[in-house]
Parts: C-alpha cells; sequence; structure tokens
C-alpha cells in the first residue's frame, strides 16, 4: 500500500469530501497561505475557491460563531486553529451552543461541525503555545473529541468527523505532521469509539494519546531489550472512549501505564485508569499516569525535554510496573526523530 504523511492523509480526506460534498468548507487563519497548516489545507483555494476556503480575522469567538451558524444553515464547516490554545476564546461558542443545540431544540436542528486544533511541543513555544486541552472537551456532552497518531487513522477519522451531524474536536499533534503510514487512496471513514491496538503483548498495558502512541512504541522496543513484552493501545477516540478494548488488554496483562500529551491532573489519563477499574471490579491492577510536569511548559529546549514524557521515560515507568520500583533499568534515551529535526517554532 502506498504510503503519505500524516498531514498528506489530512489533506486528502479533505479533498476527497469538498470534492463528494458541496456543503463542506474549511476556514481558518492560514488556510489559503501556500504552506497551508503544515500542507494540510494546501491547494484548497485555488482547487475549490474563496468561497469553500478562506482565511478569517484574528478573532476566534465571532468566526466560532460564523462557523456553527453555517453548520446550523446546513454547511459542514471545518475550522482550523493552528494551535489548541486559541480555542479558550471560543468556549462559549462550542460549549454552550455548539455542543447543545441538538439537544436543546429536541433534535431538530444539527451542528455538523468540525474543529481541528493543533497541540504539542516544539521548543521555544512557551506556556501559552504548547497546551494540549483535549480533556476540557472530553468532559462536555455533545461534543465528540478524536486524536488520532497515524496517517490511515488521521484521514478515516477525519471524513467520519466531516460526516458526522455533531460538533467534533479534532486534535492533531505537531510532531505527527510529518509521520508517514499506509494510506489507502479510496474514500473510507473510521466508526469514533474504536481503540487500535498497535502491538500485542503480555505484560502490561500501555495506553498512548496522540504523539504519545508513537513514543509508547518506541518505549516498548526499549522494554523488549530486557524481556518486557508490552501491549501498545492508541484509543484515537477519547469521547466517545472506547474502554472496552482497553480493559480486555489489562485483563490478559495485568498492568496498565497510560501516558498523555497533557497534564495527568483531571485529565484524559484519569479518566481512561479509572474507567478501567470500575469495568475490571475488585481485580487489584498495578497502575500509572504520564503526562506533562506539573507546570507551564518552559521555553528552553533543555527544560523542555524535562518536561514531556519521552520513550525512555515511559519504558522505565513501565519497567518499574513490571519489575519493581527497586529494580535498575537505565534504558538508551535517544532523542526522537521529529524532535531532532525540529529547527524552531518559525
Amino acid at each position: 500500500m502506498r504510503k503519505l504523511s500524516y498531514a498528506d492523509a489530512l489533506l486528502e480526506a479533505t479533498h476527497q469530501e469538498m470534492s463528494r460534498d458541496d456543503s463542506v468548507l474549511v476556514m481558518g487563519m492560514g488556510v489559503d497561505d501556500f504552506r497551508g497548516i503544515y500542507g494540510t489545507t494546501k491547494g484548497l483555494a485555488e482547487k475549490f475557491g474563496a468561497e469553500r476556503c478562506f482565511d478569517t480575522p484574528l478573532s476566534e469567538d465571532a468566526m466560532t460563531g460564523a462557523a456553527i451558524g453555517a453548520a446550523l444553515a446546513g454547511m459542514r464547516p471545518i475550522h482550523v486553529h493552528i494551535r489548541m490554545d486559541f480555542v479558550l476564546l471560543c468556549m462559549n461558542q462550542l460549549l454552550n451552543i455548539a455542543a447543545k443545540a441538538r439537544y436543546m431544540y429536541g433534535g431538530t436542528v444539527s451542528v455538523p461541525l468540525v474543529v481541528r486544533s493543533i497541540i504539542g511541543r516544539s521548543w521555544g513555544q512557551g506556556a501559552q503555545h504548547s497546551q494540549g486541552l483535549h480533556s476540557l472537551f472530553m468532559h462536555i456532552p455533545g461534543l465528540k473529541v478524536v486524536a488520532p497518531s497515524t496517517p490511515y487513522d488521521a484521514k478515516g477519522c477525519l471524513v467520519q468527523a466531516i460526516r458526522d451531524d455533531n460538533p467534533v474536536m479534532f486534535v492533531e499533534h505537531r510532531m505527527l505532521h510529518f509521520q508517514r503510514g499506509a494510506v489507502p487512496e479510496h474514500l473510507y471513514a473510521l466508526p469514533f469509539g474504536k481503540a487500535r491496538v498497535l502491538a500485542t503483548g503480555s505484560d502490561i498495558t500501555i495506553v498512548g494519546i496522540s504523539y504519545m502512541a508513537v513514543e509508547c512504541s518506541r518505549a516498548r522496543t526499549l522494554l523488549a531489550e530486557v524481556g518486557i513484552d508490552a501491549e501498545v493501545i492508541d484509543p484515537i477516540s477519547l469521547l466517545p472512549l472506547d474502554i472496552d478494548t482497553i480493559a480486555a488488554s489489562v485483563e490478559k496483562t495485568g498492568r496498565l501505564l497510560v501516558v498523555d500529551t497533557a497534564w495527568t491532573s483531571c485529565g484524559a489519563t484519569a479518566e481512561i485508569v479509572t474507567a478501567v477499574l470500575e469495568r475490571l471490579g475488585s481485580r487489584s491492577v498495578p497502575f500509572r499516569r504520564l503526562g506533562y510536569a506539573a507546570a507551564p511548559c518552559p521555553t528552553t529546549k533543555n527544560l523542555e525535554n524535562m518536561y514531556y514524557p519521552n520513550p525512555a521515560t515511559i519504558a522505565q515507568a513501565a519497567h518499574a510496573l513490571v519489575r519493581g520500583e527497586s529494580a535498575a533499568f537505565q534504558p538508551r534515551n535517544e532523542e526522537s526523530p521529529e524532535v531532532v529535526e525540529f529547527k524552531g517554532p518559525f
């Protein structure tokens, strides 16, 4: 099967859906730029015209209102935010209007809105440009939240998000855009609420959210070098969340490590761990959560390297769950290729 980058998979999904359905439009700051948001919207304005792919003012709240209005009027807008941090400026629109409209009007209206937002590390962006806020949206009935980590899942989830009659938060980590993987050329949609087992194992279940699924797969290689067989799961869909797949894995392995590209307090890791333990009932399961350090993101690369989980720290946490805290383990600590290649925030 041919291979595409994550960004190209998103571009292909958008292009194919815009070609299939005239009601699909793309809006957001920079979507018509020649670079096209990491290449994810490149060429759409030239192909479909300024009425269906257009730049927006620096006014997230007003533009989200315009997108909601378009959705209520029968369009299927994709609103792109190059940083999730500034989605905070339109929270009332998303949480009180988009998420609730269908319920408040007894199902007589729909809000088929896709909100693409980019999260994650890249040295120098600092405290207000590096946040993963997906757990805020997981708390809200009426929204759906997805964070695929592979190009295959990115294309299928975006197609599903565009076709869904409910607002969907589509979360992309900037370190994923240049990941490559097998992607079919034909149009396909992946249903929400189904996790993917990236690798099977018998000693511990490791759940990695968004880019952390990539880092957890690398940690699995480090663990294999010392005889630990880890099962790695990408939830893909955070709301609805596929607890069945994760719980079945934990029932087999007996241990659980959940790794997020966000803070752990009141976050996705807590939700996953709690839901699994509730599902397994009285069974005792050793578990641990990893995520951002408990502070705003620093701006220097050396501090940022300490701020985020990486394959070595993930492997160490998994090793301690399997072999005990007293067992010595110092895995290779090699910087991930995406981090090495990143030359700066601008």
